[in-house]
């Protein structure tokens, strides 16, 4: 991985002896589509922790009760920040795709019991 994860402040992802921890499989997609997009040239990665910053920065000027911190969906929602402000995708387009995936069935692409 060529991207230039912080260590620390407001941008570094979450770790555990050093290493980077995730909670759900979705986590793990997420950060490594940023990465990816990163590495093909689709966003510089001062833009993404620039978004990143400010999506931490706005949930913590404005938390809700019943909103619950997760740093991958702040991740994420820099991740289609950058993404719509480069013009790579189209925000509704965005939101109607994600829609579309949270009516599927639990386990709908997990074929086989572990």
């Amino acid at each position: 991985m060529t991207a230039p994860l912080d260590i620390e402040g407001p941008a570094a992802p979450p770790r555990a002896n050093g290493e980077l921890v995730f909670a759900e499989p979705w986590e793990s997609r997420a950060f490594g589509m940023a990465v990816t997009l990163y590495e093909a040239g689709v966003f510089t990665w001062p833009q993404f922790q620039a978004a990143l910053i400010a999506r931490i920065a706005r949930w913590e000027a404005a938390p809700t009760e019943d909103a619950h911190w997760n740093y991958y969906q702040h991740w994420l929602g820099a991740l289609e920040d950058v993404l719509a402000g480069g013009g790579a995708v189209v925000a509704d387009e965005v939101t109607t795709r994600a829609r579309t995936l949270a009516q599927r069935p639990t386990g709908y692409d997990h074929d086989h019991q572990h």
